[in-house]
């Protein structure tokens, strides 16, 4: 039993030091120096027979510990992965990595739109995507479309069209390129994109970014990839978005999704989904590094944004709840509790009395005083306010399910400049909405020449499938006159903003400047606070 002990005591020796955990390598080794083929350190019975040599002496003669350690190196570490979620059992880890395959991304529509694409580029980016603006160099191409109008669809269907031509002619030495449709028209059309343009690898809705890593996996095998489900609490809270531009002044900081409104004529509830907020906490958090970094102007996003109502904790649900503004009405059930959105906005504004605050876009219902009162007195509180009208008529907008009149909103303007003296009002239009008379518009135009507001965004109607007014009502007003009257609210609106922008001249502004407007001018291009464009074509130093 004497080797026993010696094989024993060599693995007690081992277990000293760092290596005890591959003791068993020695046995391994010296059986594999052993002159017999079968041999092991040697055993009783060979013994007796007088068969076997002195274990000392071969012991002797054989592979020494130094022997071992050179011929045994230490386990080598993995290169540290992105941390992913665990995989589905189609697919391993190393599948979900980017593995530096570079990612252009083209942006299309609303703020929420632009916020979006930094979502989406910080998933990626986590998971070893790289980024590029060169189109030509790109592995995967991503389209952050929207929805809101036909011709926005339009465009992309054209750029489609673009990037087949670019798809066709890639070199085979080089990875296929993939091509993916983001955000509302992936929503909102899903399998017609598929089946429409066979190009199309991959379609992710707006609470679908998350799940990117893995369409793109799907989508190198050769399949086409597909997640559009709509989510009921999906917030993108713990994704930091990445910031597109090194140089920007200011950022976009989401802090709901969705809306409840459902407007007759509106396709945001089903390509955006329900109502959610973020934690108050992960908003703040956000903006502090925003702040840390240097930005100068922080704009809140949400589809509604001023209904923010943050339930994340239960003590949340004892706060009193908020009165809508004078003679507006919701068309969903009284919702109870929750931090408001006069509670947020406060908050934000604290943390950097130097950060330019902005929120956009709100619904004219959910603006109580005590939101109006907080603007009045932070002076990082931009005084802007968008007010969406929609139409001036009372008729329309009842069919529109906005939920207040024409003499409503026109009161809650009046309390706005009340409150809020010399505030820069802005409001979106439409043009043609079903049923329409030309009294309806002719109202329009009066609240337009009533109101006068600094910044306008005017469109012709497009009916959107799913909506309550596709329907229920019936596109009756033709598209040349509905383009005819968006031509006079434009001119009616450009008449009135001119009168009341020219008031500004001579006045000393505070302004946020944002760079040149072209590379070959020396024109400085930059904001005031209450939002109005301002250039100063002095050379700039």
């Amino acid at each position: 039993m004497y080797p026993v002990q010696c094989v024993l005591q060599v693995q007690r020796t081992v277990r000293w030091g760092p290596l005890a955990s591959v003791s068993w390598l020695l046995l391994r080794t010296c059986r594999a120096h052993s002159s017999h083929p079968s041999a092991a350190c040697p055993g009783p019975e060979r013994q007796k027979n007088g068969e076997q040599k002195d274990f000392s002496s071969r012991l002797a003669t054989g592979p020494t510990f130094q022997h071992f350690l050179r011929n045994t190196s230490a386990p080598q570490e993995k290169p540290s992965l992105p941390e992913l979620e665990d995989p589905p059992p189609y697919l391993t880890v190393e599948e979900l990595l980017g593995r530096q395959r570079k990612v252009y991304l083209e942006t299309y529509g609303c703020q929420m739109n632009v916020n979006d694409t930094e979502i989406a580029w910080s998933i990626l980016q986590k998971s070893g995507y790289l980024r590029t603006s060169n189109l030509q160099e790109a592995d995967v191409v991503l389209l952050v479309t929207c929805s809101i109008r036909e011709k926005a669809e339009q465009t992309i269907w054209n750029r489609l069209h673009q990037l087949k031509a670019l798809k066709t002619k890639r070199p085979r030495s080089r990875v296929p390129l993939r091509v993916g449709i983001l955000g509302c028209m992936a929503e909102r059309l899903k399998e017609e994109i598929l089946n429409r343009e066979k190009i199309v690898d991959l379609l992710a809705g707006p609470d679908a970014y998350r799940d990117l890593p893995r369409l793109l996996a799907v989508a190198e095998s050769g399949q086409q990839a597909a997640n559009v489900l709509l989510s009921l609490d999906e917030t993108y809270a713990d994704v930091m978005p990445v910031q597109t531009s090194p140089s920007a002044t200011s950022a976009f900081v989401s802090i709901m999704r969705g809306c409840d409104n459902m407007c007759s004529y509106c396709i945001v509830p089903f390509t955006r989904g329900r109502e959610r907020s973020r934690p108050v906490a992960s908003i703040l958090e956000e903006v502090r590094k925003l702040s840390d970094q240097g930005l100068k102007e922080v704009t809140l996003l949400g589809q509604n944004v001023n209904s923010f109502r943050d339930n994340s904790e239960v003590q949340f649900n004892n706060a009193a709840s908020t009165n809508l503004s004078r003679g507006f009405s919701a068309n969903y059930k009284s919702k109870q509790g929750g931090l408001r959105f006069s509670h947020l906005l406060d908050q934000v504004s604290r943390i950097d009395p130097e950060m330019r605050i902005r929120f956009t876009s709100p619904h004219p219902k959910d603006f109580p005083d005590e939101v109006l009162q907080l603007i009045r007195e932070r002076d990082n509180i931009c005084k802007q306010i968008h007010l969406p009208a929609q139409s001036g008529s009372s008729r329309v907008l009842a069919a529109m399910r906005r939920g207040y009149s024409r003499e409503a909103y026109l009161e809650l303007v009046h309390h706005i400049r009340d409150i809020i003296p010399g505030v820069s009002l802005s409001s979106d239009f439409i043009a043609g909405f079903c049923g329409e008379t030309e009294e309806d518009h002719l109202q329009t135009v009066s609240l337009l020449r009533d109101v006068q507001y600094n910044v306008g965004f005017l469109f012709a109607y497009s009916m959107r499938q799913k909506t309550r007014a596709y329907h229920r009502l019936k596109d009756d007003v033709p598209e040349e006159v509905k383009l005819r009257r968006l031509e006079e609210l434009i001119n009616v609106f450009r008449e009135e903003a001119s009168k009341t922008n020219k008031t500004f001249v001579g006045c000393t502004q505070l302004v946020l400047v944002e760079g040149i407007t072209s590379a070959s001018s020396q024109t400085l291009r930059g904001h005031g606070l209450c939002r109005t464009t301002l250039k100063d074509s002095s050379a700039h130093r």
